[in-house]
Order: C-alpha cells, then sequence, then structure tokens
C-alpha cells in the first residue's frame, strides 16, 4: 500500500525548485505536461501515487501545496508547459502580493494571516491520502517568505500531525556571497537559498531530490518509506542535518565522462554542502542509493564508528529516461562536518548582532514588539546544535547531555 507524502512549496526558492522537481518526476513516470500518462509509458512497477493522484479524467495530479507572498514565480509556472498539471486549488498567493520584503519575522507574521486558507488545502490533501505518511517542505532560509512563514508552517504541521513525518529540502545561504544583508539573522531564526537565476543549480537539486525518493516510487527490498531511510539515518533527534552527494555530475551529453567508481559519492567534492575540511570529523550515518544495472554483491558494506552506520539500497531506475550513464548513486549522509555549517552562520549573525544592525526591520513585527528574545534563543539553539554535533565525534558521546555534562 504506498504512504502518500504532501509537497509543500514555499517562497520563491522553494517554488521555482519544486517547478523543476515536478518535471522531473514527470519524466520518470512517463507523464506528460498535461498530467496524461503517455501511451508508451507501460513498464509499470512503479509507485505514482505517493506523489501523484488521479483526478476522475484521469489526469495526473502532484500532491502539491504552492504557496508565496508575491506572484511572481508563481504566475511564471502558470504560464509555464506544465501549468496545466498542477491543482489550482492548491495554489495559494497573498491578495496583497508584498513578498516577506526579506524579513524572517515579515514571513512568520504573515503565516498567522494566511494560516486558515493555506491548512485549508493541506487538510484537503491529507484527507484525500489513504495512508499519508508525512510532508516535504520545499524552502530558503535565508530570504522572508521561505524562512519566516516556512518556520510558522513548519510549527503549525507539527502541532496539528504530530505522528507524520516532516522532511525539509532547505537551501542554506551561500558560503562567500548573498543577496539579503540580513540572511543571518533569517538563516539562525530559521535553520536556505538559491540564487534564482541558476537553472542548472535547480536542476541539480530536483535531480538530487527525485534520487533521494527514488526507493520510495520504486520500490525494491528496503527502504521503501521515508520512516525505514529515516530510522537508519538519524540515531539521535537533534542531529537530524543530512547533506547529500550524488554522481554523476556530467551531462548526458558529454561522450566521454569519466567512469562512475561506486566510491565516487563519498567524494567530498560531489557533496552539495560546502563545509570546512576536519580530520576530526566523521559520518555517524550512510545511505547509499544506487541507480541502474549493478551487481549486489560488487558493493562493499564498511562500517565507520557506529554500528551498522551505511546502508546500499539498490533501486531500478525509470525505464523513460534515457541516459549515458549505466549508474547513478546518491548518498545520503549524516556527517559531523555539517557543524561548520552552522559555525559560519553563527559568526555572520554575531557580527550582525554586535552591532544591532537592521534591528528596527524586525520590531516592526508582532513577535519582536516587546523584545528581541527570539533572537537569544534561536542562537542557543543553533549553538547547542553545533555543540551536539562536535561531540558526536567523541567515543563517549553516549553519555552527552547527561546530568555529568550538564554540571
Amino acid at each position: 500500500m504506498p504512504r502518500e507524502i504532501v509537497t509543500v512549496q514555499l517562497g520563491q526558492c522553494g517554488n521555482q525548485m519544486g517547478s523543476v522537481y515536478w518535471q522531473r518526476l514527470c519524466a520518470e513516470h512517463g507523464i506528460n505536461k498535461e498530467g496524461i500518462l503517455e501511451e508508451w509509458a507501460t513498464e509499470g512497477g512503479d509507485r505514482k501515487d505517493v506523489f501523484f493522484y488521479q483526478a476522475d479524467d484521469e489526469h495526473y495530479i502532484p500532491r502539491a501545496i504552492l504557496v508565496d507572498l508575491e506572484p511572481r514565480v508563481i504566475n511564471n509556472i502558470l504560464a509555464s508547459p506544465y501549468a496545466n498539471l498542477y491543482n489550482p486549488e492548491n495554489i495559494f498567493v497573498s491578495k496583497d502580493g508584498g513578498g516577506a520584503g526579506n524579513n524572517w519575522a515579515q514571513g512568520y507574521a504573515a503565516g498567522e494571516r494566511i494560516y486558515e486558507e493555506v491548512m485549508e488545502m493541506i487538510d484537503r490533501e491529507a484527507e484525500g491520502s489513504d495512508s499519508l505518511e508525512g510532508f516535504m517542505l520545499m524552502h530558503s532560509i535565508a530570504g522572508g517568505t521561505g524562512s519566516g512563514l516556512g518556520s510558522f508552517l513548519l510549527e503549525r504541521l507539527n502541532d496539528k500531525f504530530p505522528k507524520k513525518l516532516i522532511q525539509t529540502y532547505s537551501v542554506f545561504p551561500n558560503a562567500q556571497e548573498g543577496d539579503v544583508v540580513v540572511q543571518p539573522y533569517n538563516s539562525i531564526l530559521t535553520l536556505k537559498r538559491l540564487t534564482p537565476t541558476f537553472d542548472q543549480t535547480n536542476q541539480l537539486v530536483s535531480t538530487v531530490m527525485a534520487a533521494s525518493t527514488q526507493t520510495l516510487r520504486y520500490p525494491g527490498y528496503m527502504n521503501n518509506d521515508l520512516v525505514g531511510i529515516i530510522a537508519s539515518l538519524i540515531p539521535t533527534p537533534r542531529c537530524h542535518f543530512l547533506m547529500t552527494s550524488y554522481t554523476p555530475f556530467t551531462s548526458d551529453q558529454i561522450d566521454k565522462a569519466k567512469p562512475i567508481r561506486r566510491t565516487t559519492v563519498l567524494d567530498p567534492k560531489n557533496r552539495m554542502v560546502s563545509t570546512t575540511p576536519s580530520k576530526t570529523a566523521c559520518y555517524i550515518s550512510i545511505l547509499n542509493i544506487i541507480q541502474g544495472d549493478v551487481d549486489p554483491t560488487d558493493l562493499a558494506n564498511f562500517i565507520p564508528w557506529g554500528p551498522a552506520s551505511i546502508q546500499v539500497a539498490l533501486t531500478r531506475r525509470s525505464p523513460y529516461i534515457q541516459t549515458n550513464h549505466r549508474v547513478s548513486g546518491l548518498m545520503l549522509a549524516n556527517h559531523t562536518s555539517i557543524a561548520s555549517l552552522f559555525k559560519r552562520m553563527l559568526d555572520q549573525f554575531d557580527r550582525l548582532r554586535k552591532r544591532n544592525a537592521f534591528m528596527e526591520q524586525y520590531k516592526k513585527e508582532k513577535m519582536f514588539e516587546n523584545g528581541l528574545e527570539e533572537f537569544d534563543d534561536a542562537r542557543a539553539t543553533c549553538d547547542e546544535l553545533l555543540k551536539e554535533y562536535k561531540a558526536c565525534e567523541s567515543p563517549d558521546y553516549i553519555t552527552y547531555g547527561g546530568p555529568e555534562d550538564a554540571s
């Protein structure tokens, strides 16, 4: 029985990613731009209904909610060849169309105003599922809508659906440069940003997202639901930030691309997170999802410091996607080097906070009218996260957070 997943796309970044993601899923399942199954897509064996449902007229419709506080990106989607793919009742654009001004507090406050309309869409999708497994949220943590409205909806989804899984695809700020001056505030308050003109980056992100859901849509002998994937990757509740690596990065048009080794996904150059090299950083857990023509006996199963910390899932690739690569692989890794990303964000946050820069923008919103404690709480939470990941590198991590540690 399928375990359905409802996708929520928030803001400019979330909707741009989502648009390319659904194009990819349509291609992988033989669904055309109108949502109709192609006549030649007869292979079967896939589970379209995890992410799509069928309307009365046989159209496949994404289980997706599109939300933005300004209309430009969603208008572009509705003017694209895929405009008829989506359920128009699941699209929300704020009536004033002003956006969130790259301000987390403004995005969060907007959540209060639009909550009932958006939650009605989410409830309708949840009730239309036979066996809802959870939600997939796409957003950026650097701007205003994805970070602020994203934070608000995450809190409400957790309250309303406490037993459902919520998986976020969160784009973090660029390490070297940012187009939002207050992004350190927004990032820490949210704990994603994607430069919107990078179409190839969106293509890459959608490919990785499609690969990470491959075992749900083309089921094999393991990891056929979200619980199975998450249980093996997240042994402790706080350390739940996963990084991805994908191979091949080369285009199918490049005939002489390097051959793919089974260990290529372990190469730091193939990671989609820029982290600071460290001799002490280590893997907490790994899941490799290998697509294509692979002999299971060829895959070495090795273990770092934790028991059963590497798993390999073999999955069929879509028969409808033509590629020159015999094998492609995705690695979902829980790795302590992600702490360097949080450290960089904290340093940027502290530099702004020390000068109380741009605070007036935030004080205008209800959440901050009586003080800035939320900033301090958010910073403390991020600092604790950083410490926990560093503690994971120690052999006595199992006692971390106990009475001795607290004293």
